[in-house]
């Protein structure tokens, strides 16, 4: 029997313990907050997304870093037994639209409580305020954690669950990968990942707050388009967000690379600097489900039934009350214009609008709005079979430490869920 340090109480950590245990390890978890599960209590906006029942074809083109590191880990903890192992443990679980898979109840906290009851039914202790200072190592293998209090725990092995960047109120700080570094590993730029992201126009804080349903969003680097999704986004007063953008800046994120500095080199009023990035388009279709031919006789139907009222009263049916003002402003289309004065032209322009409602995209919100860190520690330095560190024996990776990331739906969750196993079951 090993003793077996874990070094995070999140999803991955509280999954690697209940592995670890489950093969008869003594097992100890280091927790730097009050309680376990903090960012898991969170997300899904409190619901928990655990993970999605799409097939694994789906599993694996949903993941954005590294998804052929993930062959091994998901094949060895599914989809489809993550699921088994929740209802297991008696937590009812249901699927929603695009194979969300959430707990019935709706609270994340169930989820958290069914995981903390099977470590301790396998006796996991559970140490909470201990915040990891440092991972100990000799002769190029682990042998204890120094904790922030001084106090050495000496151990036969290490899984390092501490999380990323995202959410820096949860405890999600970093420290894992200072730990990886110090101890030989590559790091990948740690950057922001299903994050809103902010645009240039100024009528996205004239659209604040609204939210639109079945929208075709795409982003484009030029002529090149680089992601394409259909589904529900939020304005806010600084840019764009909701699952669709939150998608989009895990595949585009990479693009909007920038380096932190105001204009004249001093950091801003709020104290932070702004940031000089590259841009990209976002493309809204607002009316996908119609053809430009079919949008233009939907249009010309509206102005013949309205033919002697102005422009600006004419597209009430058209779009929300408040995408309204925005639309006309742009539409280049006199406000005060009969509708039976408007051209073919100038209705054809109109439509043209509605099919390709742009906005410049300029930068990625920060680590305070982010769900998931993109980046952290090298997946090269890391068994893709047992998460074990190559440079340090006994060492273990589990999680979002690990620069792996993936698209919303709970697929993030389940490379926690599979990681976490994989690190916990290969100890030894």
């Amino acid at each position: 029997m090993s003793k077996v340090l874990v070094a995070g109480g999140g999803a991955a950590g509280m999954m690697a313990a209940i592995a670890a245990a489950g093969n008869g390890h003594e097992v100890h978890v280091f927790e730097k907050n009050e309680k376990l599960g903090k960012k898991l209590f969170i997300t899904g906006k409190g619901r928990c997304n655990l993970t999605n029942a799409c097939d694994l074809d789906t599993l694996f083109a949903s993941v954005v870093s590294n998804p052929k590191f993930l062959y091994s880990a998901f094949y060895g903890f599914t989809n489809e037994q993550a699921m088994d192992f929740f209802e297991n443990l008696g937590l009812k679980i249901k699927t929603e639209r695009g194979n969300r898979v959430f707990p019935a109840s709706d609270h994340s906290s169930d989820v958290i409580r069914v995981l903390e009851q099977e470590m301790k039914r396998l006796g996991v202790q559970i140490h909470l305020h201990c915040e990891v200072k440092d991972v100990l190592t000799e002769d190029g293998a682990f042998s204890g954690l120094l904790l922030k209090k001084g106090k050495q725990v000496e151990g036969d092995a290490c899984i390092l669950a501490t999380g990323g960047l995202s959410y820096p109120s949860t405890g999600s700080t970093g420290d894992g990968y200072r730990f990886a570094a110090d101890s030989g590993h590559r790091i990948t730029k740690p950057t922001p990942s299903l994050v809103p992201m902010e645009v240039k126009e100024w009528y996205a804080k004239e659209l604040q707050g609204l939210s639109l349903r079945n929208v075709a969003v795409s982003v484009y680097d030029g002529k090149k388009k680089l992601y394409e999704e259909f589904g529900e986004m939020l304005f806010t007063h600084y840019g764009v967000s909701g699952p669709v953008i939150l998608s989009a800046s895990s595949v585009v994120g990479g693009r909007l690379t920038a380096q932190n500095a105001s204009e004249d080199g001093a950091a801003e009023d709020a104290g932070q600097k702004k940031q000089r990035v590259r841009e990209l388009t976002l493309k809204i279709d607002l009316k996908p489900g119609l053809t430009a031919e079919q949008l233009d006789q939907r249009i010309l139907r509206d102005f013949e039934e309205q033919k002697n009222r102005q422009f600006k009263n004419a597209v009430d049916k058209l779009f929300p009350a408040k995408l309204k003002p925005v639309m006309i402003e742009l539409g280049q289309i006199p406000p005060e214009k009969k509708v039976n004065e408007i051209s073919k032209e100038e209705r054809r322009g109109f439509a043209e609008l509605i099919k390709n409602f742009r906005m410049t995209l300029t930068g990625l919100r920060g680590f305070q709005e982010a769900i998931i860190t993109r980046g952290g520690v090298s997946v090269r330095d890391v068994d893709p079979g047992t998460m074990e560190s190559r440079h340090v024996k006994g060492l273990y990776f589990a999680g979002e430490v690990l620069d792996l990331d993936a698209l919303t739906g709970g697929f993030n969750l389940q490379i926690a869920w599979s990681t976490g196993y994989a690190a916990g079951n290969a100890v030894s």
